[in-house]
């Protein structure tokens, strides 16, 4: 079967199969080899032959469908897993990774002629912006604090809860008085802060009256740290570590998010 071809519009032997394949709507699974060739020999003929080195490209695919023509009239060879090979099997694994690399082209040209349409615009900051400072420096704040510290004197604390436990009276029933939440003792430790402006953080846990009531303390410290109203330091490893009120505890009105007051 004829079919009428535009000449020099093709990039390449591979360029060429796709286009007689999609020409006439042929499974690239299962090319009808002869007829291909036939087409594809038609376009060699009408082919500008002063051009060697592109009408090289062009025979040296004539000559493996030529080749591939030969072998589809012999009998089927057989792999080692006693299943039959293709000859076709091949040029279809070129045809695909040729079609694919083909419309990514095409992608990467949409892209390219939409981006032609987009300005970028130097970015205008405000001179209050770019002058704003965070007012507390978490990192200045824990300097001299390490978790590891941190920790160990919660241990010390939890031990010593744990020593002050009667063995005997440890074991008779008891009134469970609901625990406290973080927004009260937030709540509680800015009372406390009012009159005391430096404190004993161990002190400050020693008092508490109940495992729940020392971790949500030891909460609620670590986050008026990082809100910037205290300040703890510690002057020497294993020393008790000293709490410091920064603001004014009338002003932490930034509770609210853990409380409605």
């Amino acid at each position: 079967m004829a079919i009428s071809v535009k000449l020099n519009v093709f990039e390449g032997p591979l360029d060429l199969l796709l286009h007689l394949i999609e020409k006439n709507k042929i499974d690239i699974y299962d090319i009808p080899i002869v007829e291909i060739t036939d087409q594809y020999m038609e376009y060699i003929h009408a082919m500008d032959k002063e051009d060697l080195g592109v009408m090289s490209e062009f025979m040296v695919m004539a000559a493996t469908l030529i080749d591939i023509k030969c072998r589809m009239l012999l009998p089927k060879e057989v792999n080692e897993d006693g299943e039959e090979e293709d000859p076709r099997a091949e040029l279809v694994e070129k045809l695909l990774e040729y079609k694919t690399y083909k419309y990514m082209s095409y992608e990467l040209k949409d892209r390219l002629d939409e981006a032609a349409g987009v300005f970028f615009k130097k970015p205008t900051i405000p001179d209050e912006v770019l002058a704003y400072r965070e007012p507390v420096d978490p990192g200045e704040l824990l300097k001299d604090l390490t978790l590891e510290r941190l920790n160990a004197i919660y241990k010390s604390i939890i031990r010593r809860q744990e020593n002050k436990i009667d063995p005997i009276r440890s074991k008779f029933g008891k009134i469970e008085q609901e625990e406290v939440s973080l927004s009260e003792k937030m709540l509680e430790l800015r009372d406390y802060a009012k009159t005391h402006r430096r404190f004993s953080f161990r002190n400050l846990l020693e008092g508490q009256k109940s495992r729940i009531q020392v971790i949500v303390t030891f909460l609620s410290i670590l986050e008026l740290m990082k809100m910037g109203h205290i300040h703890v330091e510690q002057e020497h490893i294993f020393d008790d570590i000293q709490v410091e009120v920064i603001t004014e505890p009338d002003t932490w009105k930034n509770l609210t998010e853990f409380a409605d007051e």
